[in-house]
């Protein structure tokens, strides 16, 4: 195909181009043999049109979809020396740059996937590192275009070298993770691999610690990190923390220009569609996802960005409020002449004299229904509800000449008392008919005498109603009267179903890790008080994770009567649930974390002992939760984390297992001098774990030859004799 090739100019090799182009697209199984054949043409040699039309085929035969894994690994395989030509070829032609790393960009994990699978087959991945080094070199550089495709090309190497959390397993070329290479290929070490994806991930977050203008990289930037974010767990608390300290208005500040406007425009809403489709797609932050505490530090940017926002850009709107908000002051000026006018506010007569109630010092109405209605039936929410209604709506003149009416009442008004109303009460006579008996005489009554005694004072009728027997229900009988007055008990509540109350507790323990969120933490350390201190004696972040730890093992060991035949119901699934959550808590920042560490460690260690005490079934917790967070840290400690001594020696129990995870750590000989120090402190400063402290450091001495120096210096003090003994016996 070359050598006709040759013959013709560019326009009519072009237009043969475009045309094999479009054959390719028609009938996918055509792609391998066009794109191999014009490999030639395109080369690094070739005129710039054709350069340019070559980059950009390449890029998109890479990544269409339409091809399967195993034909993309046979493309990706026959194009990775051109394109290793186009980028080193010293053209710095930005149509050329920008579609030959957006090619790379779609090879870069079809090449590892295939290197997983052939280790052997070394020429690819060094050609692949090649053009790795050279989009690395000319990123900072490069035009815009070109910086898009390299923020691409970097989000593609950071997906190939973090470990997964399997939600992409169904997108072709993607399934490539760090997880998945295997130990036995030296050339692709996965610490050095990881090391050089966190250096890429701060690299292009750089775009957004420095709060860019620039609002294609920053665009760019922001629509890469989504897929980061749900499939790559160990990048995603940074990558958030990065864009909730991202001010995409920034610009604001600036004299807003149409073209300023379009940009803060551009900027503040991906950042806000970016974290909203976190927080619907991404299941880690949705209730009871491990990272549903940053759910409401999220809601709070997305909110302040809106008021932020409508503060800028919306001045018509804000016109329109105040417009509204005048209307609303002077009335509106079309219906003033056609409004009836206000009624006279009602008269408010006086009390009478004598005592009265407080109902009638306050009665303002004469309707005997509303006097005889009964305001204490309706539910209190309702009830202020209505009350602030009426009072947002009632005339202030009426409402003034009401409580003038009431302050004239106050000035006379004597209260009744209780006992007086009951008198009044008892007191009063039955109805009479006033139709039959206008002179206060029930003819009815044939027996009827006129009573000539003197009447009752108030004295005498307050005795009888002391003195009278308590009145029984008539339905009740008087066999039963004593029920009547039996204390009233409500029913206990139903039992609830072991599933249900599994069921519930993911959510309910995600909403106890809600508050921390808006707690802060304190600046200078308090003293503690001790394991029998209050757990909540403040409302503070230290206050509420003892409550957090309680809540973990305080419902078993013996405190509450559970029975071994609900292991692993509702409430053992509850404890189990916030062991969980408080172990992510303290791994997302172990370091500054290690108070809470060792507080729910002294938690879990107190639970243990009443469990022994007590002779329950319940089992113990303190021995593996304190491996399990050992296991989590381990792996990052560095020779400056004097946290590591503070951690065993303010832990209540130490046991061998525990001790010989330190034994890891000497496997790096820059946390030797770390280990044996905090072995050292044990030592010394802890004689319980005296000795199996002393066993660890001797297995050190044994095991590892760059730490038998300074273990030596150590067992030559604290057990003589032992090194002695050892030499001896190898000599033997």
């Amino acid at each position: 195909m070359a050598a006709p090739a040759q013959a013709l100019s560019v326009a009519e090799q072009l237009v043969q181009l475009q045309a094999a182009r479009k054959l390719a697209l028609s009938t996918p199984a055509y792609y391998e043999r066009i794109v191999k054949g014009v490999l030639p043409i395109i080369g690094p040699s070739a005129p710039i049109e054709l350069r340019r039309w070559g980059a950009e085929f390449l890029a998109e035969s890479l990544a269409t979809p339409v091809l399967s894994i195993q034909e993309k690994e046979s493309l990706t395989l026959a194009v990775l020396g051109t394109l290793q030509a186009l980028l080193e070829g010293g053209d710095d032609d930005s149509i050329v740059l920008k579609a030959s790393i957006a090619a790379a960009a779609s090879s870069y994990p079809v090449i590892v996937r295939w290197i997983v699978n052939n280790s052997y087959h070394t020429e690819s991945w060094e050609q692949m590192t090649a053009i790795k080094s050279r989009i690395l070199r000319i990123w900072d550089n490069a035009p815009p275009p070109v910086k898009l495709s390299c923020i691409k090309f970097a989000q593609r190497v950071v997906l190939a070298q973090t470990a997964s959390n399997g939600q992409e397993a169904r997108a072709p070329g993607l399934d490539v993770s760090l997880d998945k290479i295997p130990a036995s290929i030296t050339f692709l070490d996965p610490r050095r691999m990881e090391a050089e994806a966190t250096g890429l991930l701060d690299r292009m977050l750089g775009v957004l610690q420095d709060n860019s203008s620039d609002a294609l990289l920053v665009d760019a930037t922001l629509n890469c990190l989504s897929i980061l974010i749900r499939t790559r767990p160990s990048t995603s608390n940074r990558i958030i923390n990065c864009i909730l300290n991202f001010n995409p208005l920034k610009l604001a500040n600036s004299p807003m220009t149409p073209k300023i406007k379009v940009l803060v425009k551009s900027m503040e809403k991906t950042t806000r569609m970016l974290l909203i489709h976190i927080l619907k797609r991404d299941p880690s932050y949705q209730p009871g996802g491990p990272n549903y505490q940053n759910s409401g530090r999220i809601q709070q940017y997305i909110q302040r960005l809106e008021r932020s926002r409508i503060e800028i850009f919306d001045e018509a709107g804000r016109k329109r409020v105040l417009a509204d908000q005048t209307a609303a002051q002077y009335g509106d000026a079309k219906r003033q002449k056609t409004e009836a006018p206000v009624a006279a506010p009602v008269t408010i007569p006086p009390l009478p004299p004598g005592p009265h109630t407080y109902a009638a010092l306050y009665t303002v109405t004469s309707n005997p229904g509303l006097q005889s209605f009964d305001a204490t039936q309706i539910p209190a929410p309702l009830a202020s509800r209505v009350v602030v209604k009426a009072l947002a709506s009632i005339d202030q003149r009426v409402l003034d000449f009401t409580i003038a009416g009431i302050q004239n009442r106050l000035k006379t008004f004597q209260p009744l008392s209780a006992t007086a109303a009951a008198v009044a009460a008892a007191a009063q006579p039955g109805a009479i008919n006033a139709a039959t008996a206008p002179l206060g005489v029930d003819e009815d009554d044939d027996d009827y005498e006129p009573n000539f005694n003197a009447a009752e004072d108030t004295e005498q009728i307050l005795n009888k109603l002391d003195s009278a027997p308590p009145e029984v229900s008539p339905e009740l009988g008087e066999g039963n009267a004593a029920l009547g007055l039996g204390p009233f008990t409500l029913p206990p509540p139903p039992l609830i179903d072991p599933e249900l109350a599994t069921k519930l507790a993911q959510p309910a323990s995600s909403r106890l890790f809600g508050p921390l969120s808006s707690l802060k933490e304190e600046g200078a350390r308090k003293p503690r008080a001790g394991i029998n201190r209050l757990a909540a004696s403040s409302y503070d972040r230290e206050s509420w994770l003892a409550v957090l730890a309680r809540l973990s093992t305080r419902s078993t060991g013996g405190i509450q009567d559970v029975k071994a035949e609900n292991a692993g119901s509702g409430p053992l699934a509850l404890n189990e649930i916030i062991r969980e959550m408080l172990f992510n808590y303290i791994l997302e920042d172990w370091r500054r974390r290690i108070e809470v560490a060792v507080a729910w460690l002294s938690e879990e260690w107190y639970n243990d002992q009443l469990t022994k005490r007590s002779g329950s079934w319940g089992p113990l917790h303190y021995e593996r939760c304190a491996l399990r967070l050992v296991d989590g840290f381990i792996n990052y400690i560095t020779p400056q984390d004097k946290v590591l001594t503070r951690f065993l020696a303010e832990i209540p129990e130490l046991n061998r297992d525990l001790l010989g995870r330190m034994k890891l750590l000497c496997g790096d000989p820059t946390t030797v001098n770390l280990t044996l120090t905090s072995m050292l402190y044990l030592v010394m400063m802890r004689p319980p774990a005296r000795e199996i402290a002393l066993d660890t450091v001797a297995e050190i001495w044994k095991e590892f030859e760059d730490a038998r120096p300074l273990a030596a210096k150590y067992l030559v003090k604290w057990r003589p004799g032992f090194i002695e003994s050892q030499t001896a016996g190898a000599a033997t």
